[in-house]
């Protein structure tokens, strides 16, 4: 890429990050914001310091929150810019010129909510650097489906198995919003597929994204059904979903778990060799996929002399992800749920996950709870991590996924998921239990290929979720600072300014009114920093802040935890997932433009923009996990196939948030620690009891089992809440209660104090409770304060992680060469 034409450069303004001030200059360019210090003049003065320039980009698609706050020059304070991103770092500008400030506020908010077109975000415009490792990768071919269903031992050639490949999508008529290919049950017709179609919610009919290699068992999505107020029944519906569910009883045989079976070739394409077949064939995979999952002998059952046919006795399961009362609150809209009675061969289950508008309330919450991070040096407030509910929603999303994962890899069963329109919780379960039946899915191509397949392909809107185009009322105007307040700690920050706002609404209103005239405002190259008409913005490519919320952002948490509960058993690393979350926001990529499969095509992004799994896979190195071990064996703790979550063990993932572990899960640790100092205290009391005479009155009785929030990494990972999924309870009841005894705030965790028995237990443990942290003041700011972080990711170094830069090392290279 080109190095970027800057378009206004402010001199001398203070950046201000955890209350500590650095001095620079501000660059704005029409992609970024940049903030490089020692400012010119100081260097002027010196010009040894020129070697010691730094400097730290911001991308303006990342912005989520831009207020400015204007003051009189009377007043003595300076005029700011307060800014949100959406990679959680808090930056404010000041300004001593309240001109310089307007019009800083105004280029920024004409290059983000004002482009009126998806083509003018930066993805169109990016190009690595000539011979850079990345410009010679095309992430694009990366995901071949045909590869990867043929990895899991389907194709054309395959309908034995019991599945096929349809085309019926193929110009994207049939469901807009699925993909070209669909994995359909091979005796189930296209004909079918059509009347069937008309019975789930945008033509999302139940597909196959996941058949396990060892038992021939699936997971399959769709989305929701249309029974109605008067419960109206497909019957194509339920013969396709019956298939579903039967199409791995079909196919003989089946490994056994006792043998070890490693997981099956990658899917993707070799992209960097030329000269092989560049559409994932390979002749042998699919005798090899035969040889895996036919594998075991044929039994006969000893008194009938019938062949036993495997999986007779699965337990498949229809996953509901909503609560139950909202998916039959549906029904008085056309939609609902299924009516089990014509699903005789399944069960169900509700996994009582909240819809998208909880979950952007639940993050507004934890945004508040941090959001004076430029301002101030304090911790979180963590009265409002508590009621954000966010770690409860993770929990219930790895409880939901550790089921479904227990239902194909421990009971051999089939399952069905969705929730409404099959693209968000629908997502976040199905690749989740993927993730855990899987270990291909857990190396970096396998963790890619499992994105483009269930999130890209299957049409999770990215756009919609995400805001790509920004909208006004992320841009506010502070009227309180008019009277020379400066901004303190605890304040709302402008958001709050109805009248400025109103002020700002009907100024737009009356300006659309009219022609832009020949005294508008206009930036270096003559372009209109304030348009008269605001340009024409596709239904579905516009920006609705009640559309926008954090489901991808929760799905890469949810792995998150997995990967700090199971640390050998991912082949990339934390960084690699809070580089993908920047990325999803930051627009510098095709990737996660537009909302399905389809858009992208039509768009021609493959054309057009570059991919961001070549960012990732030209730098490997940096995403790799230095402790992953990639030896599957179920017969060893630790090393076994299949792995699963610890619900009662979710913490706040504090790097992406940009905090100390510390400050996030201070209380949380702390809690969890006194939990195993209570349950050794009862195992050290019970095995007391039983070596030699006990008093009643001091002694735990034999009876009581260790409080279950006691939190052992050395533990085998089970299934969470399996116990009470076998009885018929859902599978979150044991999750909720684990977690509401580790989140401070929330009850006291009364199991602890009475398996705490006697002597001075209770009052330790009730001390304890108090959960006194101390302030954590020595935070990493920039050099001195903002200038340290902005050092470290000058440089390339473990600064950039933070979030406290726009992680454009391409364009921050090519700075460097005009330097």
């Amino acid at each position: 890429m080109a190095a970027p034409q800057l378009k206004h450069t402010f001199s001398n303004i203070h950046a201000l990050r955890g209350g500590k001030p650095e001095l620079g200059d501000l660059a704005l360019s029409d992609y970024h914001l940049v903030f490089r210090f020692p400012p010119e003049s100081v260097i002027a003065e010196d010009p040894s310091l020129k070697k010691t320039v730094k400097q730290v980009w911001f991308a303006f698609h990342i912005i989520s929150q831009c207020t400015l706050r204007p003051t009189p020059p009377s007043s003595g304070v300076p005029s700011s810019i307060r800014i949100r991103f959406r990679d959680f770092t808090f930056v404010s500008f000041n300004f001593a010129d309240d001109k310089e400030a307007r019009k800083a506020f105004e280029f920024i908010k004409s290059r983000t909510c004002k482009l009126g077109n998806v083509e003018k975000l930066l993805a169109f415009s990016y190009r690595p650097p000539p011979n850079s490792p990345e410009s010679k990768i095309s992430g694009w071919g990366l995901y071949d489906v045909r590869a990867e269903f043929r990895r899991q031992g389907i194709s054309e050639k395959s309908r034995e198995l019991g599945w096929r490949i349809t085309t019926i999508n193929k110009d994207y008529s049939f469901s807009p919003t699925y993909p070209a290919l669909l994995v359909v049950p091979s005796k189930i017709s296209d004909i079918t597929l059509k009347y069937a179609a008309a019975y789930r919610s945008r033509q999302r009919i139940p597909t196959l994204t996941y058949r396990h290699p060892v038992n021939n068992c699936t997971i399959t999505r769709c989305s929701q059904p249309l029974p109605g107020p008067l419960l109206k029944r497909n019957i194509q519906d339920e013969s396709l979903v019956s298939a579903c569910f039967s199409a791995s009883t079909e196919f003989a045989g089946g490994a056994s778990l006792d043998t070890p079976v490693e997981s099956p070739p990658s899917s993707t394409v070799d992209l960097t060799t030329e000269g092989e077949n560049t559409d994932g064939s390979n002749p042998d995979i699919q005798k090899m996929e035969d040889e895996l999952t036919v594998g075991g002998t044929i039994l006969y059952d000893e008194k009938t002399g019938k062949r036993l046919i495997y999986g007779a006795q699965q337990q498949n399961l229809i996953v509901d992800a909503r609560p139950i009362l909202n998916s039959y609150a549906m029904q008085a809209i056309g939609f609902g749920t299924e009516k089990m009675e014509n699903y005789k061969f399944a069960k169900k289950e509700y996994l009582n996950i909240d819809n998208i508008h909880v979950m952007r309330d639940s993050l507004e919450k934890v945004v508040s709870a941090i959001k004076d991070a430029d301002v101030s040096p304090f911790p979180p407030n963590k009265e409002l991590l508590v009621k954000s509910n966010w770690l409860k929603h993770i929990s219930g999303i790895l409880s939901g996924s550790a089921l479904i994962a227990q239902r194909v890899g421990i009971q051999h069963s089939n399952v069905l998921i969705h929730c409404s329109d099959g693209w968000d919780r629908t997502a976040q379960l199905s690749a989740l239990s993927q993730l855990m039946l899987d270990p291909y899915y857990r190396t970096l191509e396998g963790f890619i290929v499992l994105v483009e397949k269930d999130w890209l392909s299957f049409g999770h809107m990215f756009n919609l979720r995400s805001g790509h185009l920004s909208h006004e009322d992320w841009f506010t105007v502070d009227g309180d600072a008019l009277a020379g307040t400066a901004v303190k700690p605890g304040e709302n920050d402008g958001r709050g300014d109805h009248f400025e706002n109103a002020l700002a609404g009907a100024k737009r209103f009356w300006n659309k009114k009219t022609a832009p005239g020949k005294d508008a405002v206009t930036d270096a190259d003559g372009t209109p920093i304030e348009t008269g008409v605001e340009p024409a913005v596709a239904e579905n490519m516009a920006t609705r802040p009640k559309d926008i919320s954090p489901v991808f952002h929760q799905f890469l948490d949810a792995t998150y935890q997995l990967i700090r509960q199971h640390p050998t058993r991912f082949e990339f690393n934390e960084r690699f997932l809070r580089r993908l979350h920047y990325h999803v926001y930051s627009c510098q990529y095709g990737t996660f433009l537009f909302n399905n499969e389809r858009q992208r095509h039509e768009a021609r992004l493959q054309e057009r923009t570059r991919s961001v799994w070549a960012y990732f896979l030209s730098r490997r190195s940096e995403f790799t996990n230095d402790q992953y071990d990639s030896t599957v064996d179920d017969h060893v703790r630790g090393r076994e196939r299949i792995i699963f979550p610890r619900c009662d063990d979710v913490r706040w993932w504090h790097q992406l948030f940009n905090r100390t572990d510390d400050e996030m899960n201070g209380d949380l640790n702390a809690l969890a620690a006194t939990a195993e100092r209570v349950a050794a205290y009862q195992q050290a009391s019970s095995s007391s009891e039983l070596s030699g005479p006990a008093d009643a009155n001091s002694n735990p009785s034999s009876s009581e089992a260790p409080s279950r929030t006691s939190v052992s990494p050395a533990r085998s990972p089970q299934p969470p809440g399996l116990a009470a999924t076998a009885a018929g309870g859902s599978v979150l009841a044991g999750v909720e209660s684990a977690h509401e005894v580790l989140t401070p705030g929330t009850r006291s965790p009364a199991p602890l104090k009475q398996n705490a028995a006697a002597g001075d237990a209770p009052g330790t443990f009730a001390a304890l409770q108090e959960r006194i942290s101390g302030l954590s003041l020595g935070k990493g700011m920039f050099v001195g304060g903002i200038g340290g972080a902005i050092g470290r990711s000058s440089s390339g170094g473990t600064g950039s992680e933070s979030g406290r830069n726009s992680q454009n090392e391409p364009v921050e290279q090519q700075m460097k060469s005009m330097e």
